[in-house]
């Protein structure tokens, strides 16, 4: 679930009359995103069809955290589909599940957002959703390998498992501190939204992660808390933040979610999840040692550039 607001330097939208639903109802227009955050895969499908989902749901009971929970039925869904017999068949119907997973995974946030149930518990059950329904799926294509090529398999499974944790902690920790920065989206770091129940202690372990992952970004909330003590000041804060878009979001995007997801379902069009396993356990572990050291220089100079707007103001 990714906190969002309307702004300017976002998606391009057209000025077309706002739809209506089946009963009449004016659809608001899709809220935009930061276009630095956003690929072409979340841009000119994920995203759109995520809002119409939301939109259409947001009359009825369903509430976000189902939504959460039905997409992560769509990812267990997906690893049972790749582990049946039939290929080529089953690794592109596991893809198709696979990839209209995000589809749902933006829909729990919009649907929030719509019906005013934004919050940081929401965030955790999505994310709770997210890592043990993947954590199902790596299990399952473990089993497949031990049965279909040989038990030494699951170094690659565990290995692989491990490393998607760390890496997916880096990139969106990267991703959601720079969003508070640059836009005022609160997320779990922020003291103004708390964890409370259950996922408090596995929201701290987050945090604890994304501290030794994204360097510096402790220093950087203070750097950037003392230049919007002055409330003249905050907007400039935010901008300066925004000038620092492509140095400070992951240059990688290919340790993000989207691209895992198309990389897996081509390792199955190629005939064995192992291939996936072991690009995940050797290679993005080097694009993430890459992305951690220069995240911690691009911190630094965003530190930097907060205190001497502080010292000139």
């Amino acid at each position: 679930m990714n906190p969002s607001r309307p702004l300017a330097q976002a998606e391009t939208v057209t000025n077309s009359p706002a739809p209506c639903d089946a009963a009449g109802s004016i659809r608001p227009p899709r809220p935009l995103r930061p276009a630095e955050l956003q690929d072409w895969l979340n841009s000119r499908i994920y995203h759109p069809l995520s809002w119409r989902m939301a939109w259409a749901l947001a009359p009825t009971p369903i509430t976000p955290n189902m939504v959460s929970v039905f997409g992560a039925g769509m990812v267990v869904a997906a690893g049972i589909v790749y582990c049946q017999p039939g290929w080529p068949w089953t690794a592109l119907l596991g893809l198709l599940l696979h990839m209209s997973w995000h589809v749902v995974d933006g829909a729990d946030g919009d649907l929030a957002r719509l019906t005013k149930r934004s919050g940081p518990n929401g965030e955790m059950v999505d994310g709770l959703c997210d890592y043990g329904s993947h954590t199902v799926v790596y299990l399952m294509l473990g089993w497949w390998l031990q049965h279909h090529v040989s038990p030494w398999c699951w170094i690659a499974v565990v290995g692989a498992g491990l490393s998607r944790i760390v890496q997916a902690n880096h990139y969106e920790v990267q991703r959601r501190q720079y969003q508070w920065w640059a836009y005022g989206n609160p997320w779990l770091r922020q003291d103004d939204v708390p964890v409370t129940g259950p996922g408090s202690a596995l929201a701290r372990l987050y945090l604890l992660l994304g501290r030794a992952l994204a360097p510096h970004g402790p220093q950087v909330d203070a750097a950037f808390d003392r230049l919007a003590a002055d409330p003249e000041h905050t907007a400039h804060a935010r901008e300066i933040a925004r000038k620092h878009a492509a140095d400070l979001l992951p240059g990688w995007r290919i340790l993000g979610a989207n691209s895992r997801t198309i990389l897996l379902g081509l390792a199955m069009l190629a005939g064995s999840p192992l291939y996936y396993f072991l690009f995940e356990a050797i290679f993005l572990n080097i694009v993430l040692v890459a992305s951690i050291l220069h995240a911690g220089g691009a911190a630094r100079r965003l530190e930097m550039a907060f205190i001497q707007a502080t010292i000139r103001a």
